[in-house]
């Protein structure tokens, strides 16, 4: 199955939408069928990395599968999934921790034109990096929000609709991120300033 890349930062056109309807049949086929590159997708904005999510959206599918009995039909199955898919990206954030990985262990492919140079290959690879890292200081919630807004463009409707909770919400944990994000930027400035030094 083919996904989408990690680094298209396409407005949500709407791939985090599901692909059918929530009348299907409630069997994990069709589950998958629907709801796969939502997951997929879910799983990039909680943090997990590229060699991981193939791996981590079967596990999802297994937890889905195993807990299908307990899915209350008067609540999304996109909410339920995003509850599932948020607990198995913390466990897989975790091992890639424990692992010390990093965002990019490679510098990123060139994207053409005559200007693109290894120095400027390198500069993007490690602001690449930097977003990782900083996105990774974030509560799950926060940062899945901030990166469907800030990087897929979505409306905090949108969102809200999507995830199954008040637009208020959504609000909330957007401006908290932010604060965070800032916070945290800030921090790496301020090392950059001192020559890397914590």
């Amino acid at each position: 199955m083919h996904h989408p890349s990690t680094h298209s930062c396409r407005p949500v056109d709407l791939a985090l939408t599901p692909s059918t309807t929530e009348a299907a049949p409630l069997d994990v086929t069709s589950i998958h069928a629907a709801h796969s590159n939502f997951v997929w997708l879910l799983l990039q904005r909680f943090g997990v990395r590229e060699r991981d999510l193939e791996d981590a959206l079967q596990e999802v599918f297994v937890v889905v599968h195993q807990r299908l009995h307990t899915y209350d039909p008067s609540c999304r199955i996109t909410t339920w999934l995003y509850g599932i898919a948020q607990r198995v990206a913390i466990a897989w954030r975790r091992k890639a921790h424990v692992r010390r990985e990093h965002a990019y262990d490679v510098v990123p492919e060139p994207e053409g034109g005559e200007s693109y140079t290894p120095e400027r290959a390198v500069s993007e690879g490690q602001a690449r990096q930097r977003l990782e890292a900083i996105l990774d200081e974030l509560d799950p919630d926060k940062r899945a929000v901030f990166v469907m807004f800030e990087i897929d463009g979505m409306t905090c409707e949108e969102i809200a609709s999507l995830l199954g909770v008040p637009v208020g919400t959504v609000y909330s944990r957007l401006h908290g991120a932010r604060k965070a994000f800032e916070k945290s930027l800030a921090r790496w400035r301020a090392r950059d300033a001192n020559g890397g030094v914590r």
